[in-house]
C-alpha cells in the first residue's frame, strides 16, 4: 500500500492507456554496463601458479588484467563523450572541486532578480509570519530534493547529462523526457524572466514603465544577449565570477546598511498625504508650500487656486523610510491597511501621484512569484562531468548552497519587516523612494551598489539561462538520438565554431514569449511549474528506487529516506496548484504528451530503471513486458533455483539451505525451492506431492519466500537437468542455482554423486546461470543467530561477472550478517603491480559504492613441492582404484554368465551352435591366473607409471591457493572462493572434485560461486 500511494499514484496518471497503447520494441538491446564489450581476449597468464583457472581465462580475466581495463575504462555513451570532449578530441580532465563546481554555481543560479525586485513587496504584502511561511515552504521543497538528488548523482558514477540522465536511468527515458522537456521549458523563461527584471531596473529608474516598453525593451535585450552568446559562450562564462560578485557586494551591502540603521538611520524619508503614500520623483520637500507639491494637485501656484479635496482636506506627514531595527516597525510590518488605494481610476490624473498597491495580490500567487528564488539547485549536478569526486561533492556543495541561501532569504525576511515601514515594503517599484528598488533605501554605503549590482546580475543570469538552455536542448536531443527516440538531432547544426544556431534560435524564440507577456508578476509562476514538475520527478525517482530495494542503489549518500522523497513529491505537487491549478494541468498535460511519444517511439536501450523493477510484482503485465527486453544490470539480483535433497522420509536434509537463501534474498526477489525423486511419476506421484508439503513446511519454518516443486525422473541427473532448464515462468526465471557441497563423495563407492554434480556444474554453465554451492552447509548460521563480529572474506580470482562483490553486500542487509565487515582478497603475480592492483581495486570498490577492506596477496611462481606430487600420486592411485574395482564388477557378472552357459550346454547337447557360442565365451571368460596376472600388471603400471603433468600443475594452484586462504580467512564467518570450472575433457572429470576438495581444505564454511556470463554489478546509476 506504501508503493501504491507514493509511486503509483503519478506514474499509472502517464500509464493509464500503456495497457492497450504501448508499443513495444523487440530491438531493444542491453549495452555494456560494465565493462568494454570489445575487450582484449589475449591470454596472459599462463604460469602454473592459476593452471586451475586457465581454460576459462578468455571469458574470465584475471582480477588484475580487468582492473588494468577498467583503470583507462572510457566507454561513455556518444552524448557523453561529446559534452566530456573538446571539439578538438582533447579529453577533458574532471578538475573541478565542491567549491567552484558546485556551492558557487548553485548561489549563483539561486539568488537572483526576485531577492531584488520582489522580496521586500512579499513581506510587505504578507508581512513577516506570512513571508516566513513562504520561504520556509519553498525552502524546505528544494532541500528534499537536492537529498532526493544527492542520493541518485552518488549512486553510482554520473557522467554529464544533468537531470535527463538521471531520471531517465532511474524512471526510464519516458520521465526522463519529459523532465528535461520541462527544465529546458523552465531555464527558458529564467531567461525572459531576467531580461524583465533588467528591463524594470533600467526603466523605472527613467520613467514609470508601460507594458509596451518592457515588450519592446525587452526584445531588445534579449536579441542583444543572443548576439553575445552566439558570438562567443566563453565570454559569458569568463563573466560568471564576475556576475555572481555583485551578488555577494548587493548582499554584504544590505547587511552592512541593517546594521546602521540600529546605529543611525538612514536619510530616506516616504512623504504621506493622509493615509496615502506619495510618489516623491516629483518634489523634494515633503510640504504643501512646496511648489512642485503643490501644483500636482492644484490648478494653479497661488493660494486661492483650486485644489483637489482630498489634498485640501488632509495633512502631509514625512515618515522615515528606514526607522531601523531599533524603531519597533516590527510591530506594522504585516498585512494591514495604512495605505488603502487599489486600482486607480482611469479618468482621474491627480490619483496618478500616489502609490497604489496590486488589487490582485494573494497568499497562493506570492508563492507562485517567490518560488523561481530558490530554484537552481541543479547547476551542481549538471556539471557533474568536470568535477573530480561527483559522488562528494553534488551532496555538500548543493546541501550547503541550499542551507546558505535559506538563511540569507530568512533573514532578509525578518531584516525588511524589521528596518523597513511597512508602507514603503508594500510600494512594489519604489515610487516612494524616488524610483529605485526599496532594497536600495536599506543599502550602505550608496543605494547605488544594489542598482548597479541587481543589474548586473540580472543581465549575468540572462546570459547564462540563455546559454544554458540551448546547449541543454542539445544534449536533451543528442541523448534521445543515442536511446533512438529521434533519428537526428536537427538542433544540433550550427555555424563553424560548432555552436548549435538553430538550438539557440529555438530558445530565443520561446524566450520572446515570455517578454510578450510583459510581467514579470506574471512569468514566475510559468517558471515555478516547469521547475516543480521537474523536482518533483527527482523525488518520485528515489522514492521508487529506495522502496524497491534494488541491488545496485546503494548511494554513497546516506541520509536520504523515501519518506523524506514522498514528502518532497507531495510539496512539489502541492506547491504547483497552490501556485496556479491551470498552470499546473497545463504543465502535466505537456509533461504527459512527451511522455506518450517517447513511448510511442520507443527507446533502443534499456536503462534498468526503477519501473521495470516495479513491473517484476505486477502479474501478468509484468510477465509480458519483462520478455520484451533482457534483465538490466542494475536489476539483477539473484534469482535462486535451490536443489534440496530428500531423505528416506521426505524431509529436507538440509534445512540451513533454506535458512541461507532467506539471508541471501531477504524476502526479495524469486526463490524456487525443488527436489528430484527417481522413479516414475505413476509410482511416486503421491510421494512428490508429500515431499513438496514438506519443502513448503520447511520453507515457512526457515521463513524463505518463494515456491516449492518435486519432481519424479529415471535419474536424479535428468531430475535437475529438467530443473534447471525449465523452472521458472515467462520472466520469472531463476538467474542462479544454490545446492550444497557432496560431502560423502569420496566414501560412496557409487560414482553417481560425483557425476551428477559434475554435470550440474556443466549444465548450468552452458545455460548461463550463476552457480553456488556451499560446504558445510550445516554450520552456517540460523537465521535466528546473530554474528556479532567477524568477517565475510572474497577470495577475487577471476573476474566472472561480479557476482563475489554482490553476495557479500546482498547477505550484509540480513540481520544475521549485518555486522560483519566485508574483506576482499585478490592474486598478484610475478609480473603485475601490487601496489597499483590495491589502488585500482580500492577506486573500483569506491565506485561500486561498497565498503570493503583491500589485500592483494602475492603468489610467485614457486617449485612444486614434493606434496603436491604426493597429492597428486594419491588421487591418481585412487582414480584407477575406482576404476578396477568397476572392473571387478564387470567381472563377476561375466562369471555369472559363464556358468550360467556352462549349465545350459550340458542339457542341451543336442545345440552344438549353442556349445560354440559358449566355447567363444569361455575364450573370453577370465581364469583365475589371468586375472592375478592382470592385477599384478596394474599394480606395477601404477608403481611406474609417470603422473600427469597438467594433474600436477592443478594440484599445486589448489595446494598453494589453500595455504593462502587458510592462512588468510581460517577465521572468517565465510569464505566466497571463485570455483573452477570442470574439465573441457571428460577423462578429467575424476580429479575435478578432488581438486575443489583439496582448494577448500581446512576451512569451514565455503560459498563456492560460479558467476553466469554476465555483469551483475555495475558502477553506474
Amino acid at each position: 500500500m506504501i508503493l501504491s500511494t507514493s509511486c503509483l499514484f503519478i506514474h499509472w496518471f502517464f500509464l493509464f492507456f500503456s495497457f492497450f497503447t504501448s508499443k513495444g520494441d523487440d530491438n531493444r538491446r542491453e549495452s555494456s554496463a560494465f565493462i568494454n564489450p570489445d575487450m582484449d581476449t589475449e591470454t596472459y597468464y599462463e604460469g602454473k601458479n592459476m593452471a586451475l583457472f586457465e581454460e576459462e581465462m578468455d571469458s574470465t580475466p584475471m582480477v588484475s588484467s580487468f582492473l588494468n581495463k577498467l583503470a583507462n575504462y572510457t566507454n561513455l555513451t556518444q552524448g557523453v563523450r561529446e559534452h566530456e570532449e573538446a571539439e578538438d578530441g582533447v579529453r577533458r580532465v574532471p578538475h573541478m572541486g565542491t567549491f567552484i563546481g558546485v556551492y558557487l554555481p548553485c548561489m549563483q543560479n539561486i539568488l537572483g532578480v526576485i531577492l531584488f525586485l520582489r522580496l521586500t513587496w512579499i513581506v510587505g504584502t504578507a508581512g513577516i509570519l506570512g513571508s516566513f511561511a513562504i520561504v520556509s515552504m519553498c525552502c524546505i521543497c528544494t532541500l528534499l530534493t537536492a537529498i532526493s538528488m544527492s542520493a541518485i548523482a552518488t549512486n553510482g558514477v554520473v557522467p554529464a547529462g544533468g537531470s535527463y540522465y538521471m531520471i531517465s536511468r532511474s524512471l526510464g527515458p519516458e520521465f526522463g523526457g519529459a523532465v528535461g522537456l520541462c527544465l529546458y521549458l523552465g531555464t527558458t523563461f529564467a531567461g525572459s524572466l531576467y531580461i524583465l527584471g533588467t528591463i524594470e531596473i533600467l526603466l523605472v529608474l527613467v520613467k514609470e514603465t508601460t507594458a509596451n516598453d518592457m515588450r519592446i525593451y525587452g526584445t531588445c535585450c534579449l536579441l542583444l544577449m543572443a548576439l553575445v552568446v552566439f558570438v562567443g559562450v566563453k565570454y559569458v562564462n569568463k563573466l560568471a565570477l564576475v556576475f555572481l560578485s555583485c551578488v555577494v557586494l548587493s548582499i554584504m551591502a544590505t547587511y552592512a546598511g541593517a546594521i546602521k540603521t540600529a546605529i543611525k538611520p538612514s536619510n530616506f524619508s516616504v512623504c504621506l498625504l493622509g493615509n496615502r503614500t506619495l510618489k516623491n520623483e516629483m518634489f523634494e520637500k515633503c510640504a504643501k508650500t512646496d511648489v512642485e507639491l503643490w501644483n500636482l494637485f492644484c490648478d494653479s501656484p497661488y493660494l486661492n487656486a483650486t485644489c483637489d479635496e482630498y489634498f485640501a482636506l488632509n495633512n502631509l506627514t514625512e515618515i522615515q523610510a528606514t526607522p531601523g531595527v531599533l524603531g519597533e516597525v516590527i510591530n506594522g510590518a504585516s498585512p494591514s491597511s495604512k495605505n488603502p488605494l487599489r486600482v486607480p481610476p482611469a479618468n482621474n490624473d491627480k490619483l496618478k501621484n500616489y502609490v497604489f498597491n496590486d488589487w490582485a495580490t494573494y497568499f497562493t500567487l506570492l508563492v507562485g512569484i517567490y518560488f523561481p528564488s530558490v530554484t537552481g539547485i541543479m547547476a551542481g549536478s549538471n556539471r557533474s562531468g568536470d568535477l573530480r569526486d561527483a559522488q562528494r561533492s553534488i551532496p555538500i556543495g548543493t546541501i550547503l548552497a541550499i542551507l546558505t541561501t535559506s538563511f540569507i532569504y530568512i533573514s532578509f525576511v525578518v531584516l525588511f519587516g524589521a528596518c523597513i515601514e511597512g508602507v514603503v515594503l508594500r510600494d512594489k517599484f519604489g515610487f516612494s523612494v524616488k524610483t529605485k528598488p526599496v532594497i536600495s533605501i536599506l543599502a550602505w554605503p550608496s543605494p547605488w551598489v544594489i542598482v548597479i549590482g541587481s543589474f548586473f546580475s540580472c543581465c549575468g543570469a540572462g546570459l547564462q539561462s540563455l546559454t544554458g538552455a540551448h546547449h541543454r536542448v542539445i544534449e536533451g536531443l543528442q541523448e534521445w538520438v543515442n536511446d533512438g527516440i529521434i533519428r537526428s538531432n536537427v538542433f544540433g547544426h550550427g555555424k563553424a565554431n560548432g555552436e548549435p544556431t538553430w538550438a539557440l534560435l529555438l530558445t530565443v524564440g520561446i524566450c520572446e514569449i515570455g517578454i510578450l507577456i510583459a510581467s514579470l508578476d506574471h512569468v514566475a509562476p510559468i517558471l515555478s511549474m516547469f521547475f516543480l514538475m521537474c523536482y518533483l520527478f527527482v523525488n518520485l525517482a528515489c522514492a521508487v528506487q529506495t522502496l524497491l530495494c534494488t541491488p545496485n542503489w546503494r548511494p554513497r549518500f546516506k541520509f536520504y529516506h523515501w519518506t523524506l522523497s514522498f514528502l518532497g513529491m507531495s510539496l512539489c505537487l502541492s506547491l504547483m496548484f497552490i501556485s496556479s491549478w491551470i498552470y499546473a494541468l497545463v504543465v502535466i498535460v505537456i509533461a504527459g504528451c512527451i511522455y506518450k511519444y517517447i513511448e510511442y517511439k520507443g527507446a533502443v536501450k534499456e536503462w534498468g530503471d526503477g519501473i521495470r523493477g516495479l513491473s517484476l510484482n505486477a502479474a501478468r503485465y509484468a510477465l509480458i513486458r519483462l520478455e520484451e527486453a533482457p534483465l538490466h544490470t542494475k536489476n539483477w539480483r539473484p534469482q535462486l533455483l535451490v536443489l534440496c535433497k530428500l531423505n528416506s522420509d521426505l524431509e529436507v536434509t538440509h534445512p540451513r539451505l533454506l535458512s541461507f537463501a532467506t539471508q541471501l534474498k531477504a524476502g526479495k526477489g524469486l526463490t524456487i525451492v525443488c527436489s528430484v525423486l527417481e522413479g516414475t511419476y505413476m509410482t511416486r506421484g503421491d510421494e512428490a506431492k508429500k515431499g513438496e508439503q514438506n519443502l513448503k513446511a520447511a520453507m515457512a519454518a526457515e521463513k524463505t519466500k518463494g515456491f516449492s516443486h518435486v519432481v519424479v525422473s529415471s535419474s536424479l541427473r535428468d531430475g535437475f537437468s529438467i530443473l534447471i532448464q525449465s523452472a521458472g515462468l515467462g520472466g520469472m526465471k531463476h538467474n542462479a542455482v544454490l545446492m550444497a557441497w557432496p560431502t560423502g563423495w569420496k566414501q560412496d563407492r557409487d560414482s553417481s554423486v560425483r557425476r551428477n554434480f559434475i554435470e550440474t556444474v556443466r549444465e548450468t554453465t552452458s545455460a548461463h546461470q550463476a552457480l553456488l554451492v556451499a560446504k558445510n552447509i550445516d554450520h552456517f548460521p540460523a537465521n535466528q543467530e546473530r554474528l556479532k563480529e567477524g568477517t565475510v572474506d572474497v577470495w577475487w580470482i577471476v573476474h566472472d561477472g561480479g557476482l563475489l562483490m554482490l553476495l557479500p553486500f546482498l547477505l550484509s542487509q540480513h540481520k544475521v550478517w549485518r555486522k560483519c565487515k566485508m574483506r576482499i582478497f585478490t592474486v598478484a603475480q610475478m609480473d603485475d603491480n601490487s601496489i597499483q592492483m590495491k589502488k585500482d581495486l580500492q577506486m573500483f570498490l569506491y565506485q561500486l559504492r561498497l565498503n570493503a577492506v583491500v589485500e592483494v596477496v602475492e603468489m610467485h611462481d614457486s617449485d612444486i613441492s614434493a606434496f603436491t606430487y604426493e597429492k597428486t600420486l594419491v588421487m591418481e592411485q585412487r582414480s584407477q582404484m575406482l576404476k578396477q574395482m568397476q572392473l571387478s564388477r564387470t567381472e563377476r557378472e561375466r562369471e555369472a554368465q559363464l556358468i550360467h552357459d556352462r549349465n545350459t550346454a550340458s542339457h542341451s547337447a543336442a545345440n552344438d551352435k549353442a556349445a560354440g557360442a559358449t566355447s567363444d565365451r569361455v575364450h573370453m571368460t577370465w581364469t583365475k591366473d589371468k586375472l592375478q596376472n592382470e592385477r599384478n600388471k596394474h599394480k606395477e603400471n601404477m608403481a611406474v607409471k609417470d603422473i600427469n603433468h597438467s594433474n600436477v600443475r592443478r594440484m599445486h594452484t589448489a595446494v598453494k591457493l589453500n595455504e593462502v586462504v587458510v592462512k588468510k580467512s581460517c577465521n572468517s564467518e565465510l569464505v566466497l572462493l571463485n570455483m573452477p570450472g570442470p574439465p573441457k575433457n571428460k577423462k578429467g572429470d575424476d580429479n575435478y572434485m578432488e581438486f575443489l576438495e583439496v582448494l577448500m581444505e581446512g576451512l569451514d564454511r565455503v560459498l563456492l560461486v560460479r558467476g553466469g556470463g554476465r555483469e551483475v554489478i555495475t558502477i553506474y546509476s
